[in-house]
């Protein structure tokens, strides 16, 4: 029998494979999980005021820059938050025309897509 470690996404798996002989796979055992690390904390939201319109994250990512502040006004298309995603930097804009209410994220903050980035008013 041979032991490996195998790190998957991130998750570190410990397996032990036998050796068999002929055309038939030998099973392996089931990998046991290796301990995990405690959760990230989540973040604190810089000013998490609710605003009639939800500004929401278009794609999974890592807020690179915050461009708005809260009380700003913003016009259609105005950069809100931009996103790092696949190398790429992903501005998301305001919907519409209005003044933010609040940013729910801080630079550094992981987002899915769909998660509320900021509200406006």
């Amino acid at each position: 029998m041979k032991s490996y470690t195998i790190t998957v996404n991130g998750v570190a798996y410990d397996v032990t494979v036998e050796e068999g002989t002929g055309n038939a796979a030998a099973p392996a055992a089931a990998p046991k999980a290796a301990p995990k690390a405690a959760p990230k904390a989540a973040a604190k939201p810089v000013a998490a005021a609710a605003g009639a319109i939800e500004v929401k994250a278009s794609v999974p990512g890592k807020v690179f820059k915050v461009e708005a502040s809260v009380g700003q006004t913003v016009k259609a298309g105005d950069a809100i938050v931009v996103l790092e995603a696949m190398k790429m930097e992903i501005p998301v804009v305001a919907p519409q025309d209005g003044v933010v209410a609040g940013i729910n994220v801080a630079v550094g903050d992981t987002v899915e897509n769909g998660d509320v980035l900021a509200s406006m008013n």
